[in-house]
């Protein structure tokens, strides 16, 4: 990238070099046709005999000169300025592309990491039952281990189904009235089955709301998700839910790292995440928060991230209430 961009500057230099080189050429020229004109014009009328006549037409190549001069450099600033937009739109177009296409190798990386993780757990889990004689309760604990590296592996495959499905346009969206009170408490219910002793909640009840119901369960779950990544083992997770006004709020309060300022605005694009995946301790995508924000706004909601004190954050939705 550096190298492509010193010879990107160096053309573009050489390039705008050779326009004002153009223009400098360009006024000479039209000195000596000036200067020509001049010589022409003495030997074809006297100034002493016919002064008036001589002065109109020394007037008259003046104005030329001028006129050229005007347009010389209107059409060489003109030049200079659409090829500086033009490179200006080129290079950001590629250093997109570029960021782009290190987000997808990142993504690659993850998700055959997320992949084969729950996979490699999997296995080792259902060998283990297979060559040993294990007790009821040994066994009970491996199949529920198994069962938990499934749903992380389905939760997974069902975020890349969804993202390529709406960037695609091919989702279908349903909107239907129902009680989102009883589709964040299921959520709740599930991830502490997943994950015991990680969640405190505070649901209020009789928030209805009128939108795609499984979109919005997947919302939920990669809320709950990313807190569960980014917050340590010790510290709860909070889940509020209730009634402003005519909206209704949700609030997944986590007590991890935190998130600073400069990214909060980045973390909801697809497959941002901070850091590379050589150095990154977490385990993701960058596919979550980006579905959490694309499915919020199209069921007219909004979300927003706030500090947490005295450390963590707080991810904010929105959703207009129906009421019942």
């Amino acid at each position: 990238m550096r190298f492509f961009s010193s010879i990107y500057v160096l053309l573009l230099a050489y390039i705008v070099t050779a326009v004002v080189f153009w223009e400098m050429s360009l006024q000479k020229l039209s000195g000596r046709i000036y200067a020509q004109q001049l010589i022409t014009l003495q030997t074809s009328i006297d100034s002493t005999a016919h002064p008036a006549e001589y002065n109109k037409e020394l007037q008259e190549r003046r104005e030329d000169l001028t006129r050229r001069t005007k347009q010389y450099i209107a059409e060489g600033s003109t030049f200079i300025i659409v090829i500086l937009i033009g490179a200006v739109v080129v290079y950001s177009s590629f250093k997109r592309r570029i960021a782009l296409s290190k987000q997808q190798n990142n993504f690659m990386l993850s998700v055959t990491h997320e992949l084969k993780t729950p996979i490699a757990a999997i296995k080792l889990n259902l060998q283990t039952i297979e060559k040993h004689k294990l007790s009821e309760e040994k066994k009970d604990q491996l199949l529920g281990r198994s069962i938990k590296e499934a749903n992380r592996l389905n939760d997974l495959c069902n975020n890349i189904l969804f993202a390529s499905q709406l960037d695609g346009g091919i989702y279908k969206h349903s909107r239907e009235k129902f009680d989102f009170s009883e589709l964040a408490e299921d959520s709740v219910m599930e991830y502490s089955g997943r994950y015991p002793e990680r969640f405190e909640d505070n649901i209020g009840s009789g928030c209805y709301v009128t939108g795609d119901k499984v979109m919005l369960q997947m919302a939920i779950n990669n809320l709950l998700e990313n807190a569960v990544k980014y917050t340590p083992a010790g510290s709860p997770i909070r889940v509020e839910l209730h009634k402003r006004n005519n909206e209704i709020v949700l609030q997944v309060i986590d007590e991890g790292a935190g998130i600073p300022d400069s990214e909060k605005k980045k973390i909801f694009d697809k497959f941002y995440r901070v850091g590379s995946e050589e150095t990154r301790n977490a385990k993701g995508t960058g596919l979550g928060l980006y579905l959490v924000c694309k499915v919020v706004t199209q069921n007219k909601g909004d979300i927003i991230i706030k500090d947490n004190q005295p450390t963590g954050a707080i991810f904010e939705i929105t959703l207009p209430l129906d009421k019942a």
